[in-house]
């Protein structure tokens, strides 16, 4: 099981749920977007993470949406399916649901709001992980969740045979470092802006938002990065700042990368559900002007 991760590739990609104007899942775009990334290099599709407005969707949409971009890639692809909660049995049943539907893994964030302990942390997630036989990756964002994993909560995790993989979002590269060096654990990037330093730092890959709008400029970047060509891989890296600040900087990935995907006629709508709402006009204009700016209109 611990070398199941190796299926994934290192150019993985969070991707947004498409909906329609009347809020409703739009699956034909979501198989568009999954089929445009994949050929142009995405090796790993991440569904119903935070880009993907989980929480606000639901089942059977939650499901649907794996077998639908599943159909569209087929085996080209690794599909990962997030399973995260603040009610334990819930995420339970998403995971149960997302093995069922064919996703090949899960990724369990630590559950948010609650701020249970670290205890209570672990428990969570081995009894989501006990739930399936696919490969759990953890997600660590306690930006986002309000409680983030100790040292020693990831190296118990670590033991659980089918925890195979962590995504960082902390920010903490040095501590990243360590801890992937002692546990053994796969770590990818969460983090856009910090790709080249996690890679460097003995990441094997990421997980990222802005690949869906740039997926080859993304690519190129990490491949290279992997491949030991630094100084091109850096000047690649710091030549996609204005892109990583057009579609992070606000902290509305969901909603940037909804935009750009819309412009860039790939998605049918931009439409988030609530509490998410548009970005103003100005914000639009301003990233359709660093679309054009990279060549992606």
């Amino acid at each position: 099981m611990a070398d199941l991760f190796r299926l994934a590739g290192p150019v993985g990609c969070a991707l947004v749920t498409p909906f329609l104007l009347n809020g409703e899942v739009d699956y034909d775009s979501a198989a568009r977007l999954a089929t445009h990334l994949v050929d142009n290099g995405v090796d790993h599709l991440v569904l119903s993470g935070t880009t993907g407005e989980a929480p606000t969707t639901h089942q059977p949409e939650k499901s649907q949406l794996i077998r639908v971009v599943r159909e569209a890639v087929g085996e080209r692809a690794y599909i990962t399916a997030g399973a995260g909660s603040n009610d334990t049995r819930h995420a339970m049943r998403m995971a149960a649901a997302a093995e069922e539907a064919g996703a090949d893994a899960l990724l369990v964030v630590t559950p948010y709001y609650s701020r249970p302990s670290q205890e209570g942390i672990y428990a969570h997630i081995k009894a989501v992980g006990e739930m399936v036989d696919l490969p759990v990756y953890l997600y660590d964002i306690p930006g986002r969740t309000g409680v983030a994993l100790a040292d020693d909560t990831i190296w118990r995790l670590a033991e659980i045979d089918n925890v195979v993989a962590l995504k960082d979002a902390t920010g903490n590269i040095e501590r990243g470092a360590k801890r992937l060096r002692d546990t053994g654990l796969a770590w990818y990037s969460g983090d856009d802006g910090l790709n080249y330093a996690w890679l460097t730092h003995g990441a094997v890959g990421i997980i990222s938002v802005v690949a869906q709008v740039a997926p080859q400029l993304i690519g190129n970047q990490v491949r290279a990065t992997l491949e030991g060509r630094y100084e091109e891989a850096l000047d690649q890296a710091m030549g996609l700042t204005n892109l990583v600040n057009a579609i992070m900087g606000g902290g509305q990935g969901a909603i940037m990368a909804k935009h750009a995907l819309q412009l860039q006629g790939i998605i049918s709508h931009s439409t988030a559900r609530l509490p998410l709402v548009q970005a103003s006009a100005n914000e639009q204009k301003q990233l359709a002007a660093v679309l054009e700016e990279y060549g992606l209109l």
